[in-house]
């Protein structure tokens, strides 16, 4: 029997770190293994200041069917509450599921965008791994859906926060209470997707995005990714102090020096005030 492929497959190209999910034959279940080398992918594009984006990406006739419910987990056992206990319960959703919960929430905190491209059906944990995106790209072929409403539960890994916060509690009622899928352009609409793309280009079109964002600063990439989660929770008037405080700190940086003496130069000297 021949030795069974990564659940994960990595590359670098041209600053990208490409990271397919690879087990197509499961629907790419999100595996113990997948979880496991995923981190390790995320860990060092955060680590590597030679990698500016990351591409997650799968093979196969799904995105990701969600987490792999027949291959086992890793349990963390709490000393004082089991899992028969509703407060055991909600301890098992925070230190267990594969890391899910703690993956995510880094992937959300690192300076640099992370990109999801979609070119199949994509539910479940895939969806909570992809909400917590910066950039989320779809091909006319992709769907969405959370499936846990079959089960009588909730998508516990940050679907229902990051879905609310996202789309709205409009659309968040769509996918969770009423349990209906969202094909591509629905998703689009619901602000779910960014853009969706003719399946015959995505590929291209995704690669060509991801080359887009790796020109762009990186100082100001991180500082706006930072800013922007901070101004969709406080009101208008601290969301204005967020902004001056990170330009503060842009603005003494080197590159925007330089950039406004090339800009001002390529315009002969004419306007540029603001």
């Amino acid at each position: 029997m021949s030795e069974e492929a990564p659940h994960l497959l990595t590359e670098d190209v041209d600053g990208i770190l490409i990271a397919t999910l690879n087990r197509p034959d499961k629907l790419n279940a999100i595996s113990r293994q997948m979880m496991d080398l995923l981190t390790e992918a995320v860990l060092r594009f955060r680590d590597t200041p030679e990698l500016k984006v990351m591409l997650i990406r799968s093979a196969g006739r799904y995105f990701s069917s969600g987490a792999d419910l027949r291959g086992g987990k890793q349990n963390i056992v709490s000393p004082v509450y089991n899992s028969s206990s509703a407060r055991g319960i909600r301890e098992n959703h925070r230190l267990n599921l594969n890391n899910m919960q703690q993956l995510w929430d880094e992937m959300e905190h690192i300076e640099k965008p992370f990109v999801v491209a979609h070119h199949a059906m994509c539910v479940g944990g895939g969806l909570e791994m992809s909400l917590s995106c910066d950039f989320r790209l779809a091909a006319k072929s992709a769907g969405y859906a959370f499936p846990e409403g079959l089960f009588g539960v909730l998508p516990a890994s940050g679907g229902v926060s990051r879905l609310t916060r996202i789309c709205g509690p409009h659309w968040a009622r769509w996918l969770i209470m009423a349990n209906k899928p969202a094909p591509a352009d629905m998703a689009f609409t619901m602000g779910l997707v960014h853009q969706v793309y003719e399946d015959e280009t995505f590929e291209q079109e995704v690669m060509d995005f991801c080359r887009h964002l790796a020109r762009q600063n990186g100082e100001q990439m991180g500082a706006a990714k930072v800013a922007i989660e901070l101004c969709a929770e406080v009101g208008r008037d601290s969301a204005r102090h967020v902004e001056r405080m990170g330009n503060s700190g842009l603005m003494l940086n080197p590159d925007y020096i330089k950039g406004m003496e090339e800009y001002l130069k390529g315009i002969g000297g004419k306007g540029g005030k603001g």
